[in-house]
């Protein structure tokens, strides 16, 4: 641990670093990126109420799309759990284009043979598809 930097550090970064010399449109987009908090925890975001209306629509989206079923758990077999990623997107100007909170598996708990196949679910965007139509129409 002695390579790494804590909050601790003799020499903290303000006594190097300034605002002074940057645009004031780039002021305004690092001021706001430092004042919003991306969480890492549920129990940060969940006490406030943009991200609580953000995963509010999240969830609504899932059940939308019909993403899950509700089975009863097999004997002998442990459910993978999940957990919430939040990122604020911005727009060039650095004001705050959306809150996104998406809710994703823990896959690293699953064990190749036993769970492994059953919840791979492959996804892919319309610009791949796209690119993959033209290059075979190309070829023909």
């Amino acid at each position: 641990m002695q390579d790494y930097v804590t909050s601790s550090c003799a020499y903290p970064m303000s006594n190097y670093l300034s605002y002074d010399g940057l645009y004031p449109l780039y002021i305004k987009c690092l001021t706001a990126q430092s004042v919003i908090v991306e969480h890492k925890y549920y129990s940060e975001a969940a006490k406030d109420a943009r991200w609580v209306t953000i995963m509010q629509q999240e969830i609504q989206a899932l059940e939308d799309n019909m993403t899950w079923d509700i089975v009863d758990l097999p004997k002998g077999k442990t459910p993978i759990g999940c957990k919430w990623v939040y990122k604020v997107r911005y727009k060039a100007n650095g004001e705050v284009e959306r809150f996104k909170a998406r809710l994703v598996t823990k896959g690293f708990s699953q064990k190749e043979g036993l769970d492994y196949k059953e919840t791979f679910s492959p996804v892919a965007k319309l610009v791949s598809v796209r690119s993959v139509i033209t290059a075979t129409a190309s070829e023909h």
